[in-house]
C-alpha cells in the first residue's frame, strides 16, 4: 500500500480522462488464480464541469488512489461516482470515498445497487439501467448492463466525448507494471495474461460473451479507448482484443492434445514428456 504522504501521479489517457488507480505488485493469488505478475485496480477520473470518479480500488489502496487524484484535483471536488462493479477489489474503499468527498450522487446498475446495499450502508444510490444515458457535470454517460460478466451487477460505462469505454472486468488482465497502456508492454506478455484472465474469469460465461459481442454494434458506440478495471489500457489494437474474445468464446477445438499427469518421483513426468 502506498502511504498518502507519497505523491503518486495520475496518468492522462484521453483529453478529459485520467487513470487514478492502484498497482498491487505483491499479489500472487486472486481467488485461487495465480497472479505471478501482480495486478492493478483501475479507477478513472473524468474532468467535466465537475469531476466524476469511475470505480474505486481495493480498500488497502485508498491512499494510493487519493494521491493520484490529488495530482489532478482536490478529491473533495468529486461530485459524482459511478460504480461499474460491486466486487471488493473495485468497491472496497467506496464507503471511505463517499465519507470523504460527500458526492451529490452515486450511480450503479440495478443489481449493483442491490449488491452495494448488501455490502455497505451507503445511503441512496441512483439506479441506471441498460441503455440509459445521463448528463452529469456537463458530461454525457451511457450505460450497458453486462450481467454475469462476471457478476450480476457488472456494467459498462461509455463516455462519448472522448470515445472511452470503461469496461469493468471485461478486456482486462492481472498485470502490474509502470506501463499504463497495452502498446507499451511486449505482446507475448499481453497475449498470455489476457488469455489466462479469460480462461479463469470468463470462460464458463462464454455464451454470454458471444451475445454481448454480437449486440455491441447495435449500440453505435465509437470506441477509441477500452479502459478495463484490471491491467493496462487499450488505445490500439481494439479489434484484436475483441477478436480474441470472440474466438475464445466460440471455444472451437484445435488440433492439439493435452497430456494430464501427476508425478511424485518424476518417472511419470518423463513418460508424459515422451508422449
Amino acid at each position: 500500500m502506498a502511504p498518502e504522504a507519497v505523491k503518486l501521479n495520475a496518468v492522462q489517457i484521453s483529453e478529459h480522462v485520467y487513470w487514478v488507480g492502484a498497482i498491487d505488485w505483491a499479489i500472487r493469488d486472486f481467488h485461487g488464480y495465480a497472479t505471478g505478475r501482480g495486478t492493478t485496480y483501475n479507477a478513472y477520473l473524468i474532468m467535466g464541469d465537475v469531476p466524476i470518479l469511475i470505480d474505486t480500488v481495493k480498500a488497502p489502496f485508498l491512499g494510493e488512489m487519493l494521491s493520484r487524484i490529488r495530482s489532478v484535483i482536490d478529491p473533495s471536488e468529486i461530485r459524482y461516482i459511478v460504480s461499474n462493479h460491486a466486487e471488493m477489489d473495485h468497491s472496497g474503499c467506496l464507503p471511505q470515498m463517499i465519507e470523504r468527498v460527500k458526492p451529490e450522487q452515486v450511480f450503479a446498475s440495478p443489481m449493483g445497487v442491490k449488491a452495494l446495499g448488501e455490502h455497505f450502508d451507503l445511503g441512496d444510490i441512483v439506479t441506471v439501467c441498460d441503455g440509459d444515458s445521463i448528463t452529469i457535470g456537463g458530461v454525457e454517460l451511457s450505460f450497458l448492463e453486462t450481467r454475469m460478466l462476471h457478476w450480476p451487477d457488472s456494467m459498462f460505462t461509455y463516455y462519448g466525448a472522448d470515445e472511452v469505454l470503461f469496461s469493468s472486468d471485461a478486456f482486462g488482465m492481472h498485470l502490474a507494471g509502470a506501463e499504463r497502456f497495452v502498446d507499451e508492454v511486449p505482446w507475448d506478455v499481453i497475449e498470455s495474461e489476457c488469455g489466462k484472465y479469460y480462461a479463469n474469469i470468463l470462460l464458463h460465461l462464454s455464451p454470454i460473451v458471444s451475445k454481448l459481442l454480437a449486440n455491441l454494434p447495435s449500440f453505435n458506440l465509437d470506441i477509441k479507448i477500452i479502459a478495463p478495471d484490471h491491467g493496462p489500457i487499450w488505445r490500439e489494437d481494439l479489434d484484436r482484443i475483441i477478436g480474441y474474445y470472440a474466438a475464445w468464446a466460440e471455444q472451437r477445438p484445435t488440433n492439439k492434445a493435452v497430456v494430464v499427469y501427476d508425478t511424485m518421483w518424476e518417472s511419470t513426468a518423463r513418460m508424459a514428456a515422451a508422449v
